[in-house]
């Protein structure tokens, strides 16, 4: 079994007087693409953002790369080698396509450089055309891909995708489905957020369900899609 890359034991989260997330538990291995699954409102986001040090837990720990991150900065965590793409992408708009990349390239913390600009636009086929684009001009779906683009162009050695097909045309959704079937195929490892089940079919190879701030199911992702009772439970519209 490969090793534990992020360990996440027993964290709780506030914003404010609100406790959102209730000793929250999950594990992510190298090269594994597990999706965290959860309807509106569940804590998924706010898990995401505790693991990328953006709302830090009042209680519990967070083990990343085998050391303890919690209170961590965010730029702490993405020189660290974690990657985070938030649900409303946040690219830089005046910039250009191609700038949004440059900005954003860097080493992995181990020196490793995978994921070169030539390559960036091998595999995002969509982007190559509109380098010269200021990537506020791009549509939501080209928005998304130039914000997973440019978590990729920091070598990172997690990758986390909040919400990453959420009010997206469904030809795009497909297209970013394909490339994440790609980087589970070359080994990443992908933590990925999502209220669409049926999207992380065919991408995940595991799933965590969450729901009301804590976590109520955990499977392989065949088994979430044969369990039709934790489906109707906490994932159903």
């Amino acid at each position: 079994m490969s090793e534990t890359v992020l360990s996440v034991a027993g964290i709780d989260v506030f914003y404010g007087a609100s406790q959102i997330l209730f000793g929250v538990d999950l594990e992510l291995r190298a090269g594994q693409t597990m999706a965290l699954l959860g309807r509106n409102g569940a804590g998924k986001s706010t898990t995401m953002k505790a693991i990328a040090g953006m709302a830090p837990p009042a209680r519990g720990t967070l083990r990343f790369r085998g050391q303890e991150v919690v209170g961590r900065k965010p730029y702490v965590m993405a020189r660290r080698g974690l990657a985070y793409v938030p649900e409303d992408r946040q690219v830089f708009p005046d910039h250009t396509v191609n700038d949004n990349l440059i900005i954003a390239t860097k080493k992995g913390p181990e020196g490793q450089d995978d994921w070169p600009l030539e390559k960036i636009y091998q595999t995002f086929p969509l982007l190559d055309p509109l380098r010269a684009r200021a990537a506020g001009r791009l549509s939501g779906g080209e928005q998304q891909m130039l914000a997973i683009a440019r978590a990729l162009a920091g070598n990172p050695v997690v990758l986390l995708l909040d919400e990453p097909s959420e009010g997206l045309a469904p030809i795009i959704v497909a297209s970013i489905a394909t490339l994440l079937r790609r980087l589970r195929a070359i080994g990443s490892t992908v933590l990925i957020a999502e209220q669409n089940m049926h999207f992380c079919l065919g991408i995940a190879s595991d799933a965590v369900v969450i729901d009301k701030g804590q976590i109520v199911y955990r499977d392989t992702i065949a088994a979430l899609k044969a369990n039709e009772d934790v489906r109707r439970r906490y994932l159903a519209m």
